[in-house]
């Protein structure tokens, strides 16, 4: 029987505050299934005409797929959140776009027939579980020149990409640096940022129980000054710091995909359309740069240019990064479109939940802004990738 592709739409969109990852951030003593747990019950919670019976898939992604990240956390997260024993999970890991992974592969199962309504997802808990915990890279990468050493440094890549883009100064990345951690706090000042963060229960030996209500990572009121002298930790007289470069974090998001007729039949809003995606390889040794075949491949293929995008979220791991796509495509640094709200460098990049974070925060930005039909988000991917994924606004005056 032949497949007919159907509209997919996201509904809604939710997040654990991030942490700061170690032994003093707000989840030192949290488990990381219970951060998506508490992500995924708030869906649920969110939207009660939606039938728990009715989700058809939970896919959680990770990184470091180990320990209280393991056991199949999308299976597992499903059932410890309640979710009926006849709902399937599995887990992803693309690294830095595992949830957006896990938004892509579910959202193609939508439009493919297979299922109704997916909840997707990510978590990282970078404090119990740092990136690379457990890795045993095949020895070929260095013996047959398949990399560079620096590809499996990120830190190093980033450096890279200043190598490379020359005109992408460290005092260009500590000004875009200063304006994400601006905006963020702007944001937040306006209400825009909690709505969509989920109270999220803390434990500690010490202090006992608590509750996180806010992002830990944001520095508001950083200034130039206070960037310039800090340490370049991944090489002597470098460009990459810890004010310029997305922390260590921990932290869950989850959100709604649904079918759009079926999204009509049970009454749930939707707040923007999936229109396609893209993921691309790059060289490993400079991963920053994914982003930006990624996009030109998409655009492309959609009869598209990049003055029809109206609204920007880039997960910002590092700034020289974010410049090195915006002086790609002809962008300005401080063009309105991009990161309205801030991004990483201030709120923070729990590695395979940041995709769900750009999105839930698009469709936001989206319902602001009805004069935009299109968004993207997009982000750089570790060993060499860059995914991109293009959204329509449902709320588009155009489409009237």
């Amino acid at each position: 029987m032949p497949r007919t592709a159907r509209d997919v739409v996201f509904v809604d969109g939710v997040r654990t505050p991030f942490g700061k990852a170690g032994p003093k951030g707000l989840y030192a003593e949290t488990r990381a299934d219970d951060l998506v747990v508490r992500a995924i019950r708030e869906l649920i919670r969110r939207n009660p005409a939606l039938p728990p019976e009715r989700v058809d898939e939970v896919s959680i992604a990770a990184t470091t797929q180990t320990g209280d990240q393991g056991l199949t956390i999308g299976r597992s997260a499903a059932v410890l959140a309640g979710l009926p024993k006849s709902v399937p999970g599995f887990a992803v890991d693309r690294m830095c776009a595992g949830a957006m992974t896990a938004v892509t592969t579910t959202a193609s199962g939508i439009a493919f027939g297979a299922y109704d309504v997916v909840i997707a997802g990510g978590v990282e808990h970078m404090g119990r579980h740092p990136m690379g915990e457990g890795v045993d890279p095949n020895p070929r990468f260095m013996t047959d020149k398949l990399v560079d050493p620096s590809a499996l440094v990120m830190g190093l890549t980033a450096e890279n990409l200043h190598d490379r883009y020359p005109a992408i100064t460290k005092e260009r990345c500590d000004a875009y640096a200063v304006r994400s951690q601006a905006k963020y706090a702007d944001a937040q000042a306006a209400g825009k940022i909690e709505p969509d963060l989920v109270p999220t229960a803390i434990r500690s030996a010490a202090k006992g129980w608590g509750l996180a209500t806010q992002d830990e990572p944001p520095r508001p009121g950083t200034k130039l000054e206070d960037l310039a002298g800090l340490k370049t930790p991944f090489r002597v007289a470098g460009n990459v710091t810890a004010g310029n470069a997305a922390g260590l974090n921990d932290g869950a998001t989850a959100c709604l995909l649904v079918a759009e007729d079926v999204a009509e039949e049970l009454g749930l809003t939707a707040r923007m359309r999936l229109v396609d995606y893209s993921f691309a390889g790059v060289e490993p040794e400079v991963m920053g740069i994914g982003p930006v075949p990624a996009t030109e491949k998409l655009l492309a293929r959609n009869g598209l240019t990049i003055d029809d995008i109206g609204l920007f979220e880039i997960n910002e791991a590092f700034a020289v990064q974010v410049l090195a796509f915006l002086d790609h495509f002809g962008i300005a640094e401080d063009d309105p479109r991009v990161n309205p709200w801030g991004g990483a460098i201030a709120v923070g990049h729990p590695l395979a939940s940041s995709g769900v974070r750009l999105m839930t925060q698009l469709s936001r930005e989206f319902a602001e802004h009805p004069e935009v039909r299109y968004g993207l988000t997009t982000m750089c991917v570790g060993m060499g990738m860059g995914g991109t994924v293009l959204w329509e606004n449902v709320n588009w005056e155009g489409g009237k």
